[in-house]
């Protein structure tokens, strides 16, 4: 099986989970249920559940108790999603190729529904706790997905983004909304997806690294899509860093060096997670798919 084979089925399993934890669309709060679903089902690349799932087959893991923490990944990425779009944010009309939440249900809803996804991520985490009571891998991964999420992760690198945005900034200042911003998810989604296989804390702190460089190649490219890409291929505006008068790696470097450094960034991940010797080629072939997307 080629690797776009393999991951179309992976992303279909993903997706197929995910959606089993979905809220239901009934009662008095109907509407919010459907405004959480509507951005949950919008698509995507599904990338950060996916990764908790191939880090927790890389150890060996249950991937049962994984599944929670999947939906739950989603959720919060999802929840940032639709608050970034907002009005008070990146005004942005489109998402994933649709409407942006806000567009479709109202701005209040837009808020509420956010944090209704935030919250439901919690939800979902906290079943895991019913499938393997007294496991202690569940609770230390359920801490790192709140920190990673909170003021000391990716809500405290957005609150930096939105306060500086359109102002001058230095490599120091975007590299901490980078690692903060973007980073802290897809490091919560691998450290979450090895704790829960029973990875000892030196290979946590291994896959920790791993997921920052990725994170950071992820973020990098994504500067150069939005210079380099169509509406079309992206599913959202391009061109909307320079609207915003944005500082990026490619505003900072150029294209040429910051696709050198996605190069760099990601050969540096992959060596580490090597470096573990535990086998899944595909979670390596990932790492390389996700510095070379063109959407």
């Amino acid at each position: 099986m080629s690797f776009k084979e393999e991951l179309q089925k992976k992303t279909e399993l993903t997706e197929e989970i995910i959606r089993k934890f979905l809220p239901k669309e009934e009662g008095f709060a109907e509407n919010m249920a459907k405004a959480m679903n509507y951005s949950m089902c919008a698509g995507g690349k599904r990338i950060r559940p996916m990764l908790l799932m191939e880090t927790c087959r890389m150890f060996g893991g249950d991937l049962r108790l994984a599944e929670p923490f999947m939906a739950a990944m989603e959720m919060i990425h999802t929840h940032s999603l639709i608050h970034d779009d907002l009005p008070a944010i990146d005004n942005d009309d489109y998402r994933r190729g649709r409407l942006t939440t806000h567009k479709v249900f109202g701005e209040a809803m837009g808020v509420l529904s956010g944090a209704a996804l935030l919250n439901y991520a919690y939800e979902c985490m906290f079943r895991a706790f019913t499938l393997d009571p007294g496991n202690p891998s569940v609770a230390k991964a359920a801490s790192v997905m709140a920190g990673k999420t909170g003021i000391y992760g990716m809500l405290g690198g957005q609150s930096v983004d939105v306060e500086n945005d359109g102002k001058p900034m230095n490599r120091e200042m975007l590299d901490y909304i980078y690692s903060h911003k973007t980073s802290a998810l897809i490091e919560a989604a691998m450290m979450t997806g090895a704790i829960l296989a029973g990875a000892d804390d030196g290979q946590v702190a291994v896959i920790e690294q791993a997921a920052g460089k990725i994170g950071l190649a992820f973020q990098i490219q994504d500067d150069i899509l939005d210079v380099t890409s169509t509406s079309e291929e992206l599913g959202k505006p391009v061109h909307s860093d320079e609207k915003n008068h944005k500082v990026t790696y490619v505003t900072l470097f150029g294209i040429e060096e910051a696709s050198r450094m996605v190069s760099e960034l990601t050969e540096e991940a992959v060596s580490l997670l090597e470096s573990l010797r535990k086998e899944n080629e595909f979670l390596i072939n990932l790492a390389g798919y996700l510095a070379g997307r063109r959407k």
